[in-house]
């Protein structure tokens, strides 16, 4: 953006908040699909043991430990599922900053919110960025949620079949 021109601070620009999210290490997570499953599934792994450990401590533990096995399993899917989301929830708002017609900003952080149109080119600019590196972020981050949540509610139609785990 040419700054004698626009009004929105440097740090409320889209752009700038698109690479200062897409260089922050947490967000930048989901960028690489390999190590984005890499890190959920060891995750995942470490919230099984936890919750392992925690369930350990019932004394209904011992008679039904398979059952315990089970929840503790698809419980911890819970962790991942907070990860995904906070990361789609970051991403989402910067696509729609990017998509959008008008920029909101506060100039001095209190309350004070203004409205500028963005210029033709600069519409066009963010409008390319949003499709070719947000989107399928999103598309990857949605597709992992509809994954991790197909797994819990699999693991809640099982734990309601007593007969099966005991």
């Amino acid at each position: 953006m040419n700054n004698s021109k626009c009004p929105v601070p440097k740090e409320q620009q889209p752009t700038n908040e698109f690479l200062e999210l897409s260089n922050s290490k947490v967000f930048a997570l989901a960028k690489t699909n390999k190590k984005f499953s890499i890190i959920l599934i060891s995750t995942w792994l470490v919230a099984f043991l936890i919750f392992l450990v925690i369930s350990s401590g019932s004394s209904y533990f011992h008679t039904y430990l398979l059952k315990y096995i089970f929840l503790s399993f698809f419980g911890s899917l819970s962790v991942p599922l907070l990860i995904t989301i906070r990361l789609f929830l970051g991403w989402s708002h910067i696509y729609k900053r990017l998509t959008s017609e008008i920029i909101e900003y506060e100039e001095s952080g209190w309350y004070d919110g203004q409205i500028w149109n963005k210029p033709i080119e600069l519409k066009e600019k963010e409008s390319l960025i949003a499709s070719i590196e947000v989107k399928p972020i999103l598309k990857n981050l949605t597709q992992v949620t509809s994954v991790i949540i197909s797994l819990i509610l699999i693991g809640i139609l099982i734990s309601q079949y007593n007969n099966i785990i005991k």
